[in-house]
C-alpha cells in the first residue's frame, strides 16, 4: 500500500496518482504501447472500464474526453527491436517507467496494473493485479494505450497491407499466420517471437 512518504503532500493538497497499463504485449508485430493517466478528482469522466471490456466505438469516444479531462497522460510506445533485444516483459516494464517519468505534473505515487513494478520509477508505485478492473486511472490508461496502439496498427496497415494489420493489429490469428507464412516478416514483426522465429529458421532469408 502506499504509506507514509506521501503524508505530507497529501495534507498540502490531493494526491497524484498516476494509473498505469499496456497494450499489445500478445502479437506478433507492432509495439507495445504503455499508458499513464493522472485523473483529475474535479472533472470525473464517466464509463471507465478496462478497456478489453469496452467496445471500439467506446474507446474511440472516451479517448479524447481521458485526454482532455485527465490532470496528465503520457503514451510510450515500445518499438520491436527494443523488444526483441529486451524480451517483452522488460520492454514493457520501461516503457511503463518511461510514461511515468514524461507526465507533467508529474505524479506523487503509481499504480500499476499487473504484479511487476518496472525500477528506477521517479515515484512510489505498487502493482494491483487486475487492477483495470478496479481502478479508474488504470481503466483510462488501458484505454488509451489500447486505443493508441489500433491507430498505430492501422498506418503500419498502410505500409504493409499485405499483412492485414488492420483487422488482427498483429494478433496471431488464422489470417495473420497465413500472410506471415506467404510474404515472410516485414520490419514490423518481433523476430523473437515464436512464430516469426519458426519461419525465419525455416528461411533464413525471409
Amino acid at each position: 500500500m502506499l504509506q507514509d512518504p506521501l503524508a505530507a503532500i497529501a495534507c498540502a493538497r490531493p494526491l497524484r496518482i498516476a494509473g498505469v497499463d499496456e497494450a499489445g504485449r500478445g502479437p506478433l508485430a507492432g509495439p507495445v504501447s504503455v499508458a499513464a493517466v493522472i485523473l483529475d478528482p474535479q472533472r470525473p469522466i464517466e464509463g471507465l472500464n478496462d478497456s478489453k471490456k469496452l467496445s471500439g466505438a467506446r474507446r474511440e469516444a472516451l479517448y479524447p474526453l481521458i485526454v482532455e479531462r485527465a490532470l496528465a497522460w503520457r503514451i510510450e510506445f515500445v518499438e520491436c527491436d527494443e523488444i526483441d533485444r529486451l524480451n517483452i516483459l522488460q520492454a514493457t516494464l520501461i516503457g511503463m517507467r518511461r510514461a511515468i517519468e514524461g507526465l507533467s505534473p508529474s505524479a506523487d505515487a503509481a499504480r500499476i496494473d499487473g504484479n511487476r513494478l518496472p525500477v528506477g520509477l521517479p515515484c512510489p508505485a505498487e502493482a494491483l493485479i487486475g487492477g483495470d478492473a478496479i481502478e479508474p486511472a488504470i481503466m483510462a490508461a488501458s484505454i488509451l494505450a489500447k486505443v493508441a496502439r489500433d491507430r498505430r496498427m492501422l498506418e503500419l496497415h498502410a505500409l504493409h497491407p499485405q499483412y492485414g494489420f488492420d483487422r488482427h493489429k498483429g494478433y496471431p490469428s488464422t489470417a495473420h499466420l497465413a500472410a506471415l507464412a506467404t510474404h515472410g516478416p516485414c520490419p514490423e514483426h518481433r523476430l523473437s517471437y515464436a512464430p516469426v522465429r519458426a519461419l525465419l529458421a525455416r528461411d533464413p532469408t525471409g
